[in-house]
């Protein structure tokens, strides 16, 4: 999977080092092995899915989540920056590690109860993975784990989500 995942050096803008999936995502035989690992994290230690409905984070995060999301026979949400959403929405601000964010939730795309994953491409400072955690609260569901394609251990990330198993099929 490694070999799949290319770094690129300044981007989005200096200092920044940025996983670019793009070539994993090209990989038939990669993305499914990868959509079959993070939807692991979705399923007890029988195989049986323990979850309702599988978020993705804008916009890598959507990728991966969709076909876990199906892998699972679960439904699939998009959690969206600040005004791309046409209903009614929850949001949250966070900080980035270059910046800030503000994510939206429809405000129905959860009903009170449902259990969700939450799936992205990397964990890096947590702040995305924490912001999802608290829209998916907002709507009364109850996060049971993050699973992502690679963490960044040299940032706190699963600080961020305590409580929260988080499943990393890499780590860098």
């Amino acid at each position: 999977m490694r070999e799949c995942v290319v770094d690129v050096p300044d981007y989005p803008e200096p200092g920044v080092l940025f996983k670019d999936i793009t070539p994993l995502l090209a990989d038939h035989d990669a993305f499914t092995a990868v959509v079959t690992a993070l939807a692991s994290a979705g399923r007890d230690g029988d195989g049986n899915v323990i979850v309702d409905k599988v978020v993705g984070m804008e916009a890598r995060g959507f990728i991966l989540a969709a076909p876990v999301a199906l892998a699972l026979g679960a439904g699939f949400v998009p959690v969206r920056k600040v005004g791309k959403l046409p209903r009614a929405t929850h949001a949250v601000s966070y900080a980035l590690e270059y910046g800030e964010a503000t994510l939206e939730i429809h405000q129905d795309a959860i009903a009170p109860g449902d259990r969700v994953l939450l799936v992205d491409d990397v964990l890096a400072t947590g702040g995305t993975a924490a912001a999802t955690r608290t829209l998916v609260e907002s709507c009364g569901g109850v996060a049971q784990a993050f699973s992502v394609l690679l963490e960044l251990t040299f940032l706190p990330g699963r600080d961020a989500v305590p409580g929260l198993p988080v499943t990393a099929l890499g780590r860098v």
